[in-house]
């Protein structure tokens, strides 16, 4: 329970925007608690006035009657105002916060680093975002339009009841320690259940999500009915998890409506009793007997919260633990915006592991100046990749630094740094949006003409004229509605259109074809011009024109020089390129 109510401190603590509404409708619930006592003790006053005249023979006193009648209305109609006025706000207010905390958990999960997005699926953290912020507006509502009013409630009326008549209230004092140990019970018998039951809803997300991100596998396979029989059984067992759960809350709600049952009959009785030994009034009885439906009005919203709060529980947590994921990569206090920089890059005996244990990359020592292009070749895993994405700071070398224009690129908001950075991604990266909306990634102000002049250079502006709607044109999911090298083209124009100092063509023309990858080619000559260029590539006939070769092994570098320079050594980089026919075997001397 404790746990519950940490947790309950922390929904409650995301309020900060809107704590000045809080605290009025906080005010506004221990106004409306307490005015609602009113109408019990007013009640039975009346009925008590009526009783005492008609034993008397006598008229009531209308003057007094009056006062009592016209008090019993007013608050009434005060407590049907306020509460109407208070659940309105609390609306208002829940779903105001929802909207803003929903906005800040998709912020904080984009500034998670890559490591963090390639060990959570994207399936699990969007369930995270939704059901997380739609649990919180519940417990929002639900704490400004009942829960705080059913706490004071319970809180003050037990012991003016005790004030009353102590025997009757002693009845009301047992229905409530009843209903606490219950909840108590039921909640340590859900509580791990629960955290059950949400760890296969994530199953269920991912799977789904995971499904359907490969729908081409799917078909292409024909694993459609596998793919449903699985789906069935992640349901099998959510179902299988989430019936105790069930079981037990159906229990507590046949065991309170028994205890409240009993108790508004031992009321009756012992009202009864006392009455005749004149100990209680019938004014009292009554009272008593609306004290009772109100306590138990309250307990009933107390279970209600408690079950909501057992339920919700498991997905804030996973809500809380990805808020709480604190980025690796982040801007350093008092980092700078260097403005547009001109793109001399300088490895300094850089080092990075994934894992602290073996090097990704280690000891790289180069630099590259405006109009040079620096080609990085070598296996797979060699730590070509590695090596640029320190450079955009997809990671941070864990020794060494890389400075670009002097600066060590840590000491720049990480904002700015990438604004200075284009990627061109061996895997085309798109928007499930028109053709125009993935190009303004590039530039989010750029004109139609800026469009298609950044289009017509990545050889991409004749298969656009060549859709029905052109720029407006829907890509699907991924890009899917285009064509591999379709993809990659614009790619290419929107790292173009950015006209950034720094260009990383990581495999950018992997997915064309020897034609259109010519043209490419000859138009990215033209865009490299006074600008600093990385080409990560297995192809080599793509960096036969590179100022600069890095021949990567191990995380190492182990080569360097020009393409001719590296051919005449006739190390590693020669044995790559004779393997991939560029350059031709020396034929073996002729026996004299």
């Amino acid at each position: 329970m404790r746990n519950l109510i940490h947790l309950y401190g922390r929904v409650l603590g995301l309020l900060g925007a809107e704590r000045r509404l809080a605290w009025v409708l906080a005010i506004a619930n221990v106004t409306l608690a307490a005015s609602q006592f009113a109408d019990p003790v007013l009640l039975g006053r009346i009925i008590d006035t009526l009783t005492g005249a008609q034993t008397q023979n006598q008229p009531p006193a209308w003057s007094h009657l009056g006062w009592l009648l016209a008090a019993w209305a007013g608050f009434g109609i005060f407590s049907i105002v306020a509460g109407t006025l208070t659940g309105l706000n609390a609306d208002r207010l829940s779903h105001r916060s929802r909207q803003s905390v929903l906005t800040g958990y998709f912020e904080h999960v984009l500034q998670l680093p890559l490591t963090y997005h390639g060990n959570t699926h994207s399936g699990r953290l969007m369930k995270v975002m939704l059901q997380g912020t739609d649990g919180l507006m519940q417990l929002w509502l639900g704490f400004f339009r009942d829960h705080l009013t059913s706490l004071i409630s319970l809180i003050v009326l037990l012991p003016i009841s005790l004030f009353i008549n102590w025997r009757l209230a002693s009845l009301l004092i047992v229905l409530s320690i009843v209903f606490v140990l219950l909840t108590t019970l039921i909640v340590r018998k859900t509580h791990a259940l629960q955290s059950s039951v949400e760890r296969h809803y994530s199953d269920l997300a991912e799977r789904a999500s995971d499904t359907l991100g490969n729908i081409a596998l799917v078909q292409s396979f024909a694993r459609l009915d596998q793919e449903v029989s699985e789906l069935r059984s992640v349901v099998g067992r959510l179902l299988a998890a989430q019936l105790p759960v069930l079981s037990w809350w159906a229990v507590a709600a046949v065991l309170t409506r028994t205890a409240t049952t009993l108790t508004i009959l031992a009321i009756i009785v012992v009202g009864t009793l006392l009455h005749v030994n004149g100990k209680a009034s019938i004014g009292e009885m009554v009272t008593f007997m609306n004290f009772a439906g109100l306590i138990i009005a309250r307990l009933e919203a107390t279970v209600t919260f408690v079950n909501g709060m057992v339920s919700q529980a498991p997905r804030l947590r996973e809500f809380f633990q990805v808020w709480d994921t604190i980025p690796d990569i982040r801007d350093r206090p008092n980092a700078i915006d260097p403005g547009r920089l001109e793109g001399r890059v300088i490895f300094k005996d850089v080092a990075f592991s994934y894992d602290h244990k073996r090097p990704a990359v280690v000891d790289l020592n180069f630099q590259a100046m405006p109009g040079q292009t620096i080609a990085l070749v070598g296996a797979t895993g060699a730590g070509k990749s590695t090596a640029i994405a320190l450079l955009h700071r997809a990671f941070d070398p864990q020794s060494g630094c890389i400075e670009i224009d002097g600066t060590d690129i840590r000491k720049f908001q990480l904002a700015a740094l990438r604004r200075n950075i284009g990627v061109v991604f061996q895997e085309a990266l798109l928007f499930n949006r028109s053709i125009a909306d993935n190009l303004r990634v590039g530039k989010s102000d750029a004109t139609d003409e800026e469009l298609r002049d950044a289009a017509r250079r990545a050889q991409a502006l004749e298969f656009i004229d060549g859709k029905l709607e052109g720029f407006d044109q829907e890509v699907g999911e991924r890009g899917r509605a285009l064509s591999g090298g379709e993809r990659q083209r614009l790619s290419i124009a929107r790292a173009l259109l950015k006209d950034p100092p720094i260009l990383i063509l990581d495999e950018a023309t992997s997915a064309l074809d020897a034609s259109t990858e010519f043209k490419v080619m000859k138009a990215l000559d033209e865009v490299m011009k006074n600008r600093t260029t990385f080409v990560i590539a297995h192809r080599l006939s793509t960096v036969r024109k590179a100022s600069h070769i890095l021949v990567f092994h191990s995380g190492r570098i182990v080569e360097s020089g020009t393409f001719d320079e590296l051919v005449a050594q006739g190390g590693r980089f020669a044995e790559l390129a004779r393997a991939q026919f560029m350059v031709v075997e020396p034929s073996p001397a002729s026996p004299g």
